[in-house]
């Protein structure tokens, strides 16, 4: 009895860790957040990604701040200087968390009156602007979802994610599963691999038909024609003028707000 082929298989961590069981692994990892979700009657989403290394501006200021001290103490030191360099775009981009956290107090105050089953704000769980979108949620006195994906960095959700709603991902697949199947716009600030791979992945979705169309608002203008040119791939050929479109620019919640609102009421008056 004390062998381990006598354990029950459910209760075998060893055994369920097989890389044989992988596939197991994936419709577990799918049910159990579908089910709680279902549970909790949650039916559409407004996804929100941006940066973790988007803080809040005053500890971007601090950190600038400290970047600009040390460098003046070391004028010559180049690494120094990219430091500060670095510190001083970020907390331009700073701006971006009070805007997450504005936008997803509008959305909640909205989700709230259907008792959160739609337009629940939806984050990758996070710090940075996934941080600020949880935390404008809570602002509203509503819920919101965290996504979590198990990395070495970060170790635990933002604190202002619902906690019956906080779930934990060691696929990634799956957990870009649970963003788009009930996505109703996603929203998307600067940031990084990850938020550039968020992107994409609704885009291929929704250029390929895979998904039905949804707003897919871009945060800040002059920092995504900086890191990627739309325009270039169109003109090389890779992708249709008609892809371009389906994208939008925005800078302020007030106009994302506004835009996922127009859209989904002429779909709903298109529909009718």
């Amino acid at each position: 009895m004390a062998s381990a082929s006598f354990r029950l298989a459910y209760a075998d961590i060893d055994f369920l860790r097989r890389a044989e069981l992988r596939p197991v692994r994936l419709q577990l990892e799918l049910l159990k957040a579908e089910l709680a979700q279902q549970e909790a009657g949650v039916e559409s989403t407004v996804v929100i990604f941006g940066s973790t290394r988007i803080p809040e501006p005053e500890a971007a200021r601090a950190r600038l701040c400290a970047a600009e001290d040390a460098l003046a103490a070391a004028p010559d030191d180049p690494v120094l200087a990219e430091r500060a360099a670095v510190a001083r775009r970020i907390e331009a981009k700073s701006k971006y968390y009070d805007e997450a956290r504005r936008l997803a107090a509008m959305i909640t105050e909205v989700s709230q009156q259907n008792d959160h089953r739609d337009f629940v704000v939806v984050t990758g769980g996070g710090p940075g602007i996934m941080e600020a979108a949880n935390r404008g949620a809570a602002d509203a006195g509503g819920k919101s979802l965290g996504l979590s994906i198990v990395l070495p960095h970060e170790e635990r959700p933002n604190r202002y994610v619902t906690p019956e709603l906080s779930f934990q991902f060691h696929y990634f697949a799956v957990r870009k599963m649970h963003f788009v199947l009930r996505a109703r716009a996603l929203v998307v600030f600067p940031g990084g691999y990850g938020t550039l791979d968020e992107l994409f992945e609704t885009l291929t979705l929704i250029q390929t038909r895979k998904v039905h169309p949804v707003p897919v608002l871009l945060f800040g203008r002059d920092y995504w024609e900086r890191v990627i040119s739309f325009d270039a791939l169109v003109e090389e050929g890779t992708i249709d003028p008609r892809d371009r479109d389906l994208i939008t620019y925005v800078e302020t919640a007030e106009d994302a707000w506004a835009r996922i609102r127009a859209f989904w009421h002429a779909a709903d008056m298109g529909a009718g």
